[in-house]
């Protein structure tokens, strides 16, 4: 794996050099876009919107619109903004993870020390998992601050990103949503259908299907053997009460 950003760990007062990697990977397939008259690949340029002419990367710059014209910005201007947060990820504050609702977490990334830092590494690893604890630590990537969840994962330190509050858009743009009142035994049914289908978490047991089944197509197409396109079956519901959908329910899995 290659490193995607280099840096340290700053933890009270001591400094650990680390690296980071990607932990995660696309399953999808990697489609490409194609002319369908002759399968040639499409290429996208770079236009100059006042020429019209295509644009070489060396000299292509990030810029900000500000009072009717663009303020440009180079790597030093990035760095400036925060010098210490581009080379710090600076461990603020430690918590208990139930505390972070889930709909914060983005991307994750492995943390690997340098060989300056493995004692140190080592100690914030041990200390994480005896406390239970995880840190909360922010820092700048790639241009953007980045607040993040630090904690021990299989003899490594993991780095999750988690959204700031005000990424996290307001349940009330939905509008209302008005519950409504359920029986007591309608809700013992449902309680006992969780039961029923309860086990214990097993990642493994869950596959991206959907590329897999995709792929079998296109191979299946290569070879001149284009599968028939099958028609998805609706299950109608036998009822539309729902005590009597909840019984069925039950009665299927326990058939199962």
């Amino acid at each position: 794996m290659k490193a995607i950003w280099k840096g340290s760990i700053g933890f009270g007062l001591v400094n650990i050099p680390v690296k980071l990697y990607s932990a995660v990977e696309q399953s999808n397939l990697d489609l490409d876009m194609v002319d369908s008259r002759d399968h040639s690949k499409i290429r996208f340029q770079r236009i100059n919107e006042t020429t019209g002419k295509e644009v070489k990367w060396e000299n292509i710059a990030k810029a900000y619109f500000m009072n009717d014209d663009y303020i440009l910005l180079d790597d030093a201007d990035f760095e400036e903004a925060a010098p210490e947060k581009s080379k710090i990820i600076e461990v603020n504050q430690f918590v208990d993870e139930n505390e972070i609702d889930p709909i914060y977490y983005e991307s994750s990334y492995y943390i690997q020390p340098e060989k300056s830092g493995i004692k140190a590494y080592s100690l914030l690893y041990s200390a994480l998992t005896k406390s239970g604890k995880v840190g909360i630590a922010q820092f700048v990537m790639r241009t953007a601050e980045a607040l993040t969840v630090l904690r021990p994962y299989k003899n490594v330190l993991l780095l999750s990103k988690i959204r700031f509050s005000e990424e996290v858009r307001d349940i009330s743009d939905l509008g209302a949503t008005k519950m409504v009142a359920v029986k007591p035994q309608e809700l013992k049914m449902a309680l006992s259908l969780i039961k029923q289908y309860s086990k214990k978490f097993d990642i493994e047991k869950y596959k991206d299907e959907y590329a897999k089944a995709l792929l079998k197509v296109i191979k299946a197409k290569a070879s001149g053997k284009r599968q028939p396109v099958r028609k998805l079956k609706v299950a109608h519901r036998h009822s539309d009460d729902l005590m009597d959908q909840l019984k069925q329910s039950l009665s299927k899995k326990k058939a199962s």
